[in-house]
């Protein structure tokens, strides 16, 4: 596959500043996820001491209820929030990963189709079917692979819809038990 020994160097640069870049990919989002659990647990600690503070004032039952009730909005908000922004992380990752992968595939198809070229031409006669077997092999991955891409990206749009619905629901459904709840 390799003629020269640069071309040898050459596959083995581009398969390392692959895996950087992968490597690159999974801890920028690892560290967006750690700055946002710290964010997170930093709002929820004070809001959890403004809220016990105001709680704490309550003059009678009633009213205490009526506070404890008037915060859970704020609370859902944030925890949806939250969610979001760990799920747009994740599919932001995932989508440079799967153009990575996509990138990694498309230069290894060309390597095999150049080879491929260069096998029929110094073949021998009768060699013809053989190299007509692995292209046409190799147009089967490339099919399958368009193929599982266009599924998974279809599978994410989905889920993502799904998500959004989940999410809205919710916060609708809480922002009217808290309304329910303060008359």
């Amino acid at each position: 596959m390799f003629n020269t020994p640069e071309q040898f160097a050459a596959a083995n640069k581009a398969s390392v500043d692959a895996m950087l870049t992968l490597a690159n990919t999974a801890l920028a989002s690892a560290e967006r996820i750690a700055a946002l659990n710290l964010n997170t647990a930093r709002s929820m600690l004070e809001d959890g001491v403004a809220n016990a503070k105001a709680m704490l004032g309550a003059k009678d039952a009633q009213e205490f209820f009526a506070l404890q009730a008037s915060l859970a909005q704020p609370g859902l908000e944030k925890a949806v929030a939250y969610t979001r922004s760990v799920y747009e992380i994740s599919a932001q990752s995932k989508e440079e990963i799967s153009k990575l992968l996509e990138a990694q595939f498309n230069d290894f198809q060309k390597q095999m189709l150049a080879l491929l070229e260069k096998a029929t031409k110094n073949s021998p006669p009768g060699s013809e079917v053989a190299v007509n077997a692995v292209k046409s092999a190799v147009a089967a991955a490339t099919s399958a692979f368009d193929s599982m891409n266009k599924a998974a990206k279809q599978v994410a749009d989905i889920a993502e819809a799904n998500v959004a619905a989940a999410t809205n629901a919710t916060v609708k459904a809480v922002g009217a038990t808290a309304a329910a709840t303060k008359k």
